[in-house]
């Protein structure tokens, strides 16, 4: 991929990074890999970005994740992606070898008063879902009424969030309540430390993205890449997941050409 329509500063924080020793290439799910829709059920993957993922982590030294706020098994339905490709669902706190955070018989009563209170919520407000996962709740609006989603959204704050033992995490149209800390930052840490990475390439979108942002490390030649509008402590953005697709195919391209040139060298 030429990558002509990526920004030439990105182009050339891409060839960069490409260079690494050993790379991890990862990104969140939905507004990345997969468009924004209005049933989070139907968020189908652009099936070049998947591609270039699984390419990204056939290559030497170099290992690809997907960082999302699903549930790991619905990530795994949703995306299809399998190993060497690392899943890790629930904004950061759940990997393939369990949730980072144990889940205890309190915060499973937890989990399941503040599901009933969301629900509540969401029979008052027309459009608005309840997402149930292993150790969160999350209340979606965005197929509410502009009026009904904001209210829906501050009775979930001053109501069930605000309880003592409940991690809050608020996303486009989303509010999640977990019973056990969450963090996309965390996650990058362990996968880096189980990788051995010496950079990081993160893409993402949303708020709960920001965490994972805040824990690159220019410094070590890590690189965040923002998709779409909004604030964020990422060092580029991009549009769309179009574009998303479009970055990937491009640092694939760069990163499969260093490694067959470091391997004919070695040679």
């Amino acid at each position: 991929m030429s990558g002509n329509g990526i920004p030439e500063s990105l182009r050339a924080a891409l060839n960069t990074v490409a260079r690494a020793g050993r790379l991890l290439v990862a990104s969140d799910y939905d507004g990345c890999l997969a468009p924004i829709v209005s049933r989070p059920e139907d968020a189908v993957p652009n099936p070049d970005s998947i591609v270039a993922i699984e390419s990204a982590a056939a290559l030497p030294d170099t290992m690809a994740a997907v960082v999302s706020g699903r549930e790991l098994a619905v990530l795994a339905a949703l995306s299809g992606l399998r190993a060497p490709v690392t899943l890790v669902g629930s904004h950061g706190s759940e990997f393939d070898t369990g949730f980072a955070t144990a889940v205890g018989a309190a915060e499973r009563a937890l989990l399941a008063e503040i599901i009933d209170e969301l629900r509540s919520i969401a029979a008052d407000f027309p459009g608005s879902t309840v997402e149930t996962k292993p150790a969160s709740t999350a209340l979606h609006v965005r197929n509410t009424a502009p009026a009904d989603a904001a209210a829906a959204l501050d009775r979930a704050r001053t109501g069930p969030a605000a309880r003592d033992g409940v991690h809050v995490t608020e996303g486009k149209a989303v509010i999640e309540l977990a019973v056990i800390e969450t963090s996309k930052g965390h996650a990058l840490d362990v996968l880096r430390a189980r990788t051995h990475a010496d950079a990081v390439v993160y893409i993402g979108d949303d708020v709960t993205d920001e965490k994972a942002f805040a824990h690159l490390d220019p410094d070590r030649g890590d690189l965040g890449i923002k998709v779409g509008d909004g604030d964020t402590g990422a060092r580029f953005r991009i549009t769309d997941p179009d574009a998303v697709a479009d970055v990937l195919g491009f640092l694939v391209d760069q990163r499969r050409e260093f490694t067959t040139r470091r391997r004919d060298s070695a040679g």
